[in-house]
């Protein structure tokens, strides 16, 4: 089950559920030359890290053992948000996507029907063609 959380893991850092959230600047502080004032709403986006080469080598390469041994390093891997704000629908979704992983590869083969479709980037990475797949039920 940890190989398999790991996959689940890993598609997540590539397509989280959400791009970021809004946040409120609680000090005044620079970025990158610009003065963001105390109290300021901010977006934060996910990303800042999961695409970031410095906290994921290689980080359009789909890689689960990238969460083995001790994993990211802290807020780097934040798909569901982080802190005291953390979705409270973290737990269900892993929940939800283990059970849903587990019966469509025990039950089905997957065959992509368009073998080398785009990717396009709008809020979340989405398939030009919405990923099409035949499902082949495995032989009893």
């Amino acid at each position: 089950m940890k190989y398999s959380w790991n996959v689940v893991r890993e598609s997540l850092r590539l397509t989280p559920p959400a791009v970021g959230a809004f946040r409120e600047a609680t000090t005044e502080f620079t970025f990158r030359g610009f003065t963001i004032p105390k109290g300021w709403k901010i977006f934060w986006t996910v990303y800042s890290t999961h695409k970031n080469p410095d906290c994921f080598p290689e980080p359009e390469r789909f890689d689960p053992s990238r969460f083995e041994g001790s994993g990211p390093a802290p807020f780097t891997f934040v798909p569901f948000g982080g802190g005291p704000k953390m979705c409270p629908g973290k737990e269900y979704a892993r929940l939800e996507l283990l059970v849903m992983m587990h019966n469509v590869v025990t039950r089905f083969k997957l065959e992509k029907t368009i073998s080398d479709e785009k990717i396009v980037y709008y809020a979340t990475p989405t398939p030009v063609h919405g990923l099409p797949l035949r499902l082949h039920p495995h032989q009893q």
